[in-house]
This record gives C-alpha cells, sequence and structure tokens, in this order.
C-alpha cells in the first residue's frame, strides 16, 4: 500500500483557487522534493496536507495509508502520523518545550495502542536526541521557539520529528533562515530520521539543501499543478537555468 496518495487535489482560499488537480504518490522509505517559484502553491500544498484552518479542498483526495484524511481534523493528522515542519515555526509563550515535546509523544503512543512514557524515561530520550541536533537544556526548559533564532526554531522542529517518528514528514521551506552551519545540523537531522519507515515531503526554493538531503525524485510545481517530476538532476537543471524555461514549455 502507499504511504500518501494525492490524486486530482484542488484547493482554494475563499475564492481564489490555488492548487488545480496535484497527482503525487510516495511511498515509504522514499523523499520527495517540491520545488517551484513563489505563488506556485507548495506551502498551501503543505497546508492542505496538514489540514490548516482557511485551506478548502474543492476536488479531489488525500490518502494516508488508504484513509482518506479530509474528514481529519489536524490534530487527527499528527496523530495518524503525519508531522509538519514549518517555514514560520509559531511561538508557543507560557507552554515549556519539554512539556510540550512529551504531551505530543504520548498522544502518538495513545494513538498507537502503547503506553505513555513517564517523565524520567521522557528525559533521557529528550535529551539523547536533542544533543545531536545542538538543543541544549536551556531551549527546552524555555517556552516554545519564544526568543528563539531562526536555527534554533528549526532545530527544535526537527527535534520534535526525531521523537514523534511521523510515518510521513512534510518539511515546508526547512532551510529558510538558516546559514550554512545551520542548515548543515538540520539536513543531519532530517537524513537521520530516513528509513523503511518513513516517506518525506521536502518543500523548497533552492538546489543546496538537496545537495544535504538528496532526494529520490524532484517535481517542479508552478501555477497549482506539477508541471514536471525527474530524479535529482532536475533540481541541479532548475539552479542553472531557473523555472522560466519550464514553465513556458509547460
Amino acid at each position: 500500500m502507499n504511504l500518501l496518495e494525492i490524486k486530482n487535489l484542488h484547493a482554494a482560499i475563499g475564492d481564489t483557487k490555488i492548487l488545480h488537480g496535484i497527482d503525487l504518490t510516495i511511498n515509504r522509505g522514499e523523499v520527495h522534493a517540491i520545488m517551484g517559484p513563489n505563488g506556485s502553491g507548495k506551502s498551501t500544498l503543505s497546508y492542505v496536507l496538514s489540514g490548516r484552518d482557511g485551506y478548502e479542498v474543492t476536488e479531489g483526495e488525500i490518502l494516508l495509508d488508504g484513509e482518506s484524511v479530509l474528514e481529519m481534523e489536524a490534530d487527527e493528522r499528527a496523530r495518524a502520523g503525519m508531522f509538519l515542519a514549518f517555514q514560520y515555526p509559531v511561538e508557543l509563550p507560557g507552554v515549556t518545550g519539554m512539556s510540550f515535546l512529551r504531551a505530543a509523544v504520548n498522544a502518538r503512543r495513545r494513538e498507537a495502542g502503547e503506553d505513555e512514557v513517564d517523565q524520567l524515561e521522557f528525559v533521557k530520550l529528550v535529551r539523547a536526541a536533542a544533543a545531536d541536533l545542538g538543543v541544549d537544556n536551556e531551549m527546552l526548559k524555555r517556552a516554545v521557539n519564544v526568543g528563539f533564532s531562526g536555527g534554533e526554531k528549526k532545530r527544535y522542529e526537527i527535534l520534535q520529528m526525531a521523537l514523534l517518528k511521523p510515518s510521513l514528514a512534510v518539511l515546508d521551506e526547512t532551510d529558510s533562515g538558516l546559514d550554512v552551519d545551520a542548515l548543515k545540523i538540520v539536513s543531519d537531522g532530517v537524513n537521520a530520521q530516513r528509513g523503511d519507515d518513513c516517506g518525506m515531503l521536502v518543500i523548497t526554493h533552492y538546489q543546496r539543501l538537496l545537495s544535504h538531503i538528496v532526494p529520490d525524485f524532484v517535481h517542479i510545481l508552478a501555477g497549482g499543478r506539477i508541471i514536471k517530476s525527474g530524479d535529482k538532476s532536475l533540481a541541479l537543471e532548475v539552479e542553472e537555468n531557473g523555472y522560466a524555461g519550464l514553465v513556458n514549455a509547460a
């Protein structure tokens, strides 16, 4: 069974139609990259997949492990195994990092019929995962993303991913705002989660991220449609020639 199937997906915000028939299949263990110019619908696709309010699916289907997610709320999709790393992670004043992470992990475990992790066990689990991502204990004690730098926010997002172990990870321009060192740390964290149990959809403007997180497939999104698909060489073609030629040909 395919992990994710997107069939003829049309979506809009109010009267503005943004997606115009997306077809995409992702299997477990595969990494797919979506590239495209500004305003092409890349972030809209990630928001529609994750169930963000305000985005209406007007036609088509989204199946996760063969089950439609269109009637699921965002938290239900997350508990079912979908994870979204935001382009601009939000701040959660008053909610400490450790409390947030434990609540999220235990929600996933309850959904899977597993026992919750107790406090002591969870602290050990988090500290081991956090060390690899440069997330120190002080960050975990602070309110989620409050006062974090851009790189800290993205590392914290990947820490969430490492702990939640989603079946589908959607990374919406995770490279946005990262310097070279932070990009390497975040990419290494993502690559550590690659494996037969997880499929990934990596959304980006630039080839630089894909030199660290090498995709199995690359898709070019423009005008709310996938206009071309290929292997990683397609990303290099975009880097060299831009999108204009591909858009005009389509």
